[in-house]
């Protein structure tokens, strides 16, 4: 079993996106610019944000953090994303999910432009991406592309069977892995809570892609042996045994499931610090205007 470690491999491409970073400032006097928008004071979205303008700050990006209490008006927030939109200094534009129930996740997804939108989230990104087109590929499945790269993974002809089928990770993660590409030209099956026979579904995967956010949930019975496990779920619980207060554990039981596969990614550790360098990337293509 070999781990597939996102720390090493994140830090690696950082200091290539660095280096990018620093020419595209020598060359047109400013740096790339990634603006966060934040509402409410989420524990888990707070510590994610404050981690992407952190590592905005190690390659050389400017950044900047909106925040608005759990109060703001829907009408507030799209005009606030509006005037973003129109700021020519801003390359891209994240709003952190999840986000209070009077305001529609739909609706912010979709008055970001999407050619600032670096989460990859808005529809024609989407669209783009279904149909081979150069996009802004979703931040966490866009990391996982850069691992199994990392890993000189041949993915050609295996059998991915990804659990879980959100619009972030599980849905376009199907389709990238279906591609004509590498990583890619997987014979993909997609299954989620309401797959009935799914033990016997993710049991034929040469490569599991688990993202259904349940702790867990990936048992050693339900993986074949050599099988390369790509582990997105990231549940927070409450621990007295860390400083944090929580402890952070993944999709896959990873204690049981690691002796029988052939790669790994931990929790933490892996895929959650390739979704950061997913995000840097995008945002710097953004600025050099290498998409749009």
């Amino acid at each position: 079993m070999e781990l597939l470690d996102g720390k090493l491999v994140s830090e690696k491409i950082k200091l290539e996106i660095a280096e990018e970073a620093a020419q595209f400032l020598a060359s047109t006097g400013r740096k790339p610019h990634l603006t966060a928008i934040l509402v409410g004071n989420d524990g888990g979205s707070e510590t994610y944000v404050a981690s992407k303008m952190k590592n905005c700050e190690k390659v050389g990006f400017q950044s900047s953090l909106v925040r608005y209490d759990n109060t703001v008006t829907e009408a507030e927030l799209l005009n606030k994303i509006r005037e973003i939109n129109a700021d020519t200094g801003v390359d891209g534009l994240i709003v952190q999910l999840p986000l209070p129930k009077h305001i529609d996740p739909e609706k912010v997804t979709e008055t970001i432009d999407y050619r600032k939108d670096v989460d990859g989230f808005h529809p024609i990104n989407l669209g783009r991406m279904v149909r081979n087109l150069p996009c802004f590929i979703p931040a966490t499945p866009y990391g996982i592309l850069l691992m199994l790269q990392a890993y000189h993974i041949d993915t050609t002809g295996k059998h991915c069977v990804v659990v879980g089928r959100s619009n972030i990770v599980g849905t376009p993660m199907s389709i990238l892995m279906a591609r004509n590409a590498n990583p890619g030209n997987c014979t993909v099956t997609l299954t989620h809570s309401k797959t009935r026979d799914l033990k016997e579904q993710v049991l034929q995967a040469d490569i599991v892609i688990a993202a259904i956010g349940k702790k867990n949930f990936i048992t050693a019975d339900m993986v074949k042996p050599g099988a390369i496990i790509i582990d997105v779920g990231i549940n927070r619980e409450t621990s007295t045994q860390t400083k944090s207060g929580y402890k952070l554990y993944g999709d896959v039981d990873f204690e049981h499931v690691a002796p029988k596969a052939s790669y790994i990614t931990p929790v933490p550790g892996g895929v959650g610090l390739m979704t950061i360098v997913g995000l840097l990337k995008n945002t710097l293509a953004s600025a050099k205007g290498e998409i749009y």
